[in-house]
């Protein structure tokens, strides 16, 4: 039950966080990469507290104090290809690269990434990690799949209708 309570916090977080991101963004006064690089910078700091409170005063038995000098080359890989590169800068950067663009709606774009990380995150950890996929999981990731489809159909609705709108309020003040 506890590993779900920091899911769930982890989900709000990104959530409330994600609509301060999204009406700096809407301001246009600061772009997609600002937002990546201010977030990177304000994480760094009590990212290294947190650490060396967990590594060197609490010792907490998960975070040991030596890591660093112990790691093999893979490891460090994996955390900054993983960790680093793919989430920390790319997922980020596409995220809010497309909640700058018009039509960039965070109600649209936020169930279709975060709804997708976990679909893919099952099917990695059974083909890479070997870990068991039930058919509770196929099944909620099925429903994750037919959810994302029927957002991006309605967005593709609506963009068309929009788009309809557009062309025929400009054929309006042609006089045609």
């Amino acid at each position: 039950m506890k590993p779900i309570l920091f899911a769930v916090l982890a989900g709000l977080c990104w959530g409330v966080g994600e609509i301060f991101t999204k009406s700096a963004l809407n301001t246009k006064t600061v772009g997609p990469l600002t937002a990546l690089f201010v977030r990177s910078a304000v994480t760094l700091v009590p990212a290294v507290l947190a650490y060396a409170l967990a590594a060197h005063v609490w010792r907490t038995a998960g975070e040991p104090a030596d890591w660093y000098a112990r790691a093999p080359l893979s490891v460090w890989l994996k955390l900054i290809l993983g960790s680093g590169v793919l989430v920390g800068f790319c997922g980020v950067f596409f995220f809010y690269y497309g909640l700058s663009l018009p039509g960039g709606e965070i109600s649209l774009l936020r169930p279709i990434a975060f709804g997708l990380a976990p679909a893919t995150a099952v099917l990695l950890g059974w083909l890479m990690l070997g870990e068991g996929v039930s058919w509770v999981k196929g099944l909620a990731c099925a429903m994750i799949i037919g959810g994302i489809v029927l957002l991006g159909a309605d967005h593709g609705k609506k963009t068309r209708e929009e788009a309809a709108r557009v062309k025929q309020g400009e054929a309006v003040a042609r006089g045609v």
